[in-house]
């Protein structure tokens, strides 16, 4: 009686491992696949047919012709995602208020100015966040019309033709994908 019962064990047990490691993941991953193939393979951005980036990882731009993303907490190489992580820098940590000053002054001195918008000076929790408020993006367009020689109000209505809403309307804010920008730039 008691090895019929280990038995029935063992078999439920097996069946099991075999459902939940390898005919559950192969059936999501499938579905995943065919039902959001983009989203599935990364979100990738392709442009000549060359994948260039993702719509879901920042990367660093720093010339004065394209618009800059939110500084990346990866550590020594920006926007690495192998290194994802927030700084956990508390408000008060002198560590935080020298990057947040850094990053302020990097601005300023490449032209911008008025306020600063909070996530144009902060990384994200993450560090790879690729996109940026529409204040970010909007207080840096007289810096790259100028590198550019475009009229500001050009570039600004890229930015608002670039514009995404917020996440099922009410999550989150308005944001500008920023390598999706800077490409739109690079083809005007």
């Amino acid at each position: 009686m008691k090895l019929q019962e280990i038995k029935k064990t063992l078999l439920f047990l097996l069946v099991f491992l075999v459902l939940l490691t390898a005919v559950y993941p192969a059936v999501v991953t499938l579905i995943g696949r065919v039902a959001f193939s983009s989203q599935a393979s990364g979100s990738l951005i392709t442009a000549s047919g060359q994948t260039i980036g993702s719509e879901l990882i920042g990367q660093p731009f720093s010339a004065p012709g394209y618009f800059w993303p939110r500084p990346s907490a990866t550590g020594s190489t920006p926007y690495d995602s192998t290194a994802s992580g927030g700084s956990n820098f508390g408000p008060t940590n002198p560590a935080l208020l020298d990057e947040v000053n850094g990053a302020a002054q990097t601005l300023r001195d490449s032209g911008v100015s008025g306020d600063l918008p909070m996530d144009l000076v902060t990384s994200s929790g993450s560090g790879l966040d690729p996109d940026i408020s529409l204040e970010s993006a909007l207080v840096q367009a007289p810096r790259v019309a100028a590198a550019r020689n475009l009229p500001e109000s050009r570039v600004e209505a890229l930015i608002n033709d670039h514009l995404q809403s917020r996440t099922l309307g009410f999550l989150g804010t308005e944001r500008v994908n920023v390598l999706q920008l800077n490409l739109a730039l690079d083809k005007l």
